[in-house]
């Protein structure tokens, strides 16, 4: 836990809105922001798995609401949740994504590749677009902070996941553009990891998982908590001047020449 000089912990009297907060790497910012003092709202597209996320953090620093990511309903029930619930939103962090599709793009579902889209990139903008005119919970008055999740993967092309490295390219470029367009009142970053140790990634690395991270100078692949750290320094002041960017978190393996 980071504290500042007088003791505090660094997001305390923060509010956050985690999406995709059940299980991986959601759940592991939702714990760092919660540890640092922050109160946050966990949002995923099934309930029980998110109850049970909730169930492990301490009571009172949570809340959750389920529903699709993609969803302007649940989108609005969130936010109204949080406006009743906490009265104010400090931080957002588009963790929500989906890869359902697997192969060559010449052999890609197009109706599966509009639903990347429109979830990790669409649904992405939407948050920020809601958390901004939501009147009740001055998000844009001097006070916010977007952090979405890109990945290696919209940097450089990797075998067989395509279309997922589109849309992070995409995340990416919208996070520098609503940077710009925001700023001063809202400060937009984001993290680009490579291959972490979730459900989400297993196919990159399970059975191999030592031969794959050879390829990373570190000489591991990342854990949920290696992202959440960067999360956190891009959520709290230590990074007050910093804005429009994507923090690379991949063990070296860009430097190295890789792909996840």
């Amino acid at each position: 836990m980071n504290q500042n000089d007088t003791g505090q912990s660094r997001l305390s009297g923060r509010t956050a809105i985690v999406t995709g907060a059940s299980r991986g790497i959601g759940l592991a910012i939702a714990e760092r922001l919660v540890s640092e003092g922050a109160r946050v709202c966990l949002t995923a597209r099934k309930s029980g798995p998110l109850e049970e996320a909730a169930a492990a953090l301490p009571r009172g620093s949570v809340i959750t609401v389920a529903g699709r990511a993609d969803d302007p309903e649940h989108r609005r029930e969130v936010f109204d949740t949080v406006a009743r619930e906490f009265g104010t939103l400090d931080i957002l962090v588009n963790n929500a994504g989906i890869n359902p599709a697997y192969g060559p793009l010449v052999k890609l579902d197009l109706d599966a590749a509009r639903k990347v889209l429109e979830v990790n990139v669409l649904a992405t903008l939407a948050w920020v677009q809601d958390a901004v005119a939501h009147e009740k919970l001055r998000f844009s008055e001097g006070r916010g902070t977007v952090v979405n999740l890109s990945s290696v993967t919209g940097e450089t092309p990797s075998p067989g996941i395509g279309l997922y490295g589109v849309s992070k390219a995409a995340v990416s470029h919208l996070t520098r553009t609503l940077a710009a367009e925001l700023g001063p009142e809202v400060r937009v970053n984001a993290v680009a990891p490579a291959v972490v140790k979730t459900r989400f990634a297993e196919a990159l690395y399970e059975g191999k998982e030592a031969e794959v991270a050879m390829g990373y100078p570190l000489r591991r692949l990342g854990v949920p908590s290696d992202v959440a750290s960067a999360v956190a320094f891009l959520a709290s002041d230590d990074s007050s001047w910093v804005t429009g960017q994507v923090l690379t978190v991949d063990g070296g393996l860009m430097v190295a020449g890789g792909t996840a």
